[in-house]
């Protein structure tokens, strides 16, 4: 494999029977599938379904779309880089970065991302990192090459990294539409709800031929995000959902209303009537001290207004798009390294 370097692995994480786009299970596919993708398909990793809770299960935002060649990653939440390795991805075969909004859950990988990729053993990046997001994504990389000059000098005077490798390529957008196109891949992105004074937060959508995926970003239910999710193959979105009496709380009830409940989440989906729904970026709200919500009660309150095929999400799940449909597998085990079986 050109950029993978996966060495298929055998084990995946012990969970229960296949299921399949064309049938409404709900229980994940045992299979291995490697994170790069076959000529004509897309193949698509979650690799951090987290918060900004510290979790070794359940990393920050960040998924994985390779296609035609191309890594794309959108949003570098925490241990981005530690999920690339544990797929056998190196950081500097990152082709492009695209950002859905600067909460810093979504964002807190970046730095790691960026300078890792020079380092020879992880990519020896020659060029500045590229990456693209609504207005306000050059602050963000004038901030970190602020914050890191010490090290910047240091390695390029003692390691002799390539200046130029600790640069980025920024590309702002202010406006629904295509932010990137590559040998007939093609990027859109569109504006998203994730409360008044979160603005931009925007979501992508990613098309190669007759294929697609849609990654709703961080949104309440939101009227542009089924406009686009026209005729689309695969549809990640987030959700959050909370125990009744933690409404009482004026706190919690805030960051609810900044996210897409289950019920409303598969009213998003009976619109857009994918081949496959997947959440990620699961908020799960619950008492100290008590289970969160399972994924069963996450499916079952979704089933309220939606009965299609639909996963809740688990970090290295992945996905492949191709003319069969939409079938899905892990790329390996969170909770190990690659070269133990993950």
């Amino acid at each position: 494999m050109s950029k993978a370097n996966f060495i298929a692995s055998a084990a995946a994480l012990a969970l229960c029977a296949a299921a399949t786009a064309n049938a409404q299970e709900t229980e994940p596919s045992q299979q291995t599938i490697a994170p790069e993708a076959a000529e004509g398909e897309m193949t698509v990793t979650l690799l951090g379904t987290g918060t900004p809770d510290p979790r070794i299960d359940r990393f920050g935002s960040s998924i994985l779309v390779n296609v035609a060649g191309q890594n794309l990653l959108f949003d570098a939440g925490r241990g981005s880089v530690i999920r690339l390795e544990q797929i056998g991805v190196s950081p500097g075969d990152i082709d492009q970065a695209f950002l859905t909004h600067y909460h810093s859950d979504h964002i807190n990988g970046l730095a790691d991302l960026w300078l890792t990729s020079r380092l020879p053993p992880h990519g020896n990046r020659q060029t500045p990192f590229p990456m693209t997001g609504p207005n306000g994504l050059q602050a963000i990389a004038d901030g970190l090459i602020s914050a890191y000059q010490n090290d910047i000098g240091i390695r390029e005077a003692d390691e002799k990294l390539a200046p130029e490798a600790s640069q980025f390529t920024v590309t702002e957008f202010g406006e629904d539409g295509v932010v990137y196109e590559k040998d007939g891949v093609r990027v859109t992105a569109f504006a998203v709800d994730h409360g008044e004074l979160i603005d931009p937060s925007v979501g992508y959508r990613v098309d190669y031929g007759d294929h697609s995926v849609l990654l709703s970003g961080d949104t309440k239910k939101d009227d542009n995000l089924v406009a686009n999710a026209e005729d689309v193959d695969l549809l990640i979105h987030e959700v959050g959902i909370a125990e009744p009496q933690m409404l009482e709380n004026p706190a919690i009830q805030r960051i609810l209303d900044h996210h897409t409940t289950p019920a409303e989440a598969g009213e998003v989906f009976t619109e857009a009537a994918p081949q496959l729904a997947v959440y990620s970026h699961i908020v799960t709200l619950h008492p100290p001290g008590t289970p969160e919500q399972s994924a069963e009660e996450i499916l079952a309150a979704t089933r309220a207004t939606y009965d299609g095929p639909l996963l809740v999400g688990r970090d290295l799940m992945n996905f492949v798009i191709s003319e069969e449909g939409v079938s899905q597998g892990f790329s390996g085990d969170p909770m190990k390294p690659r070269d133990e079986g993950g």
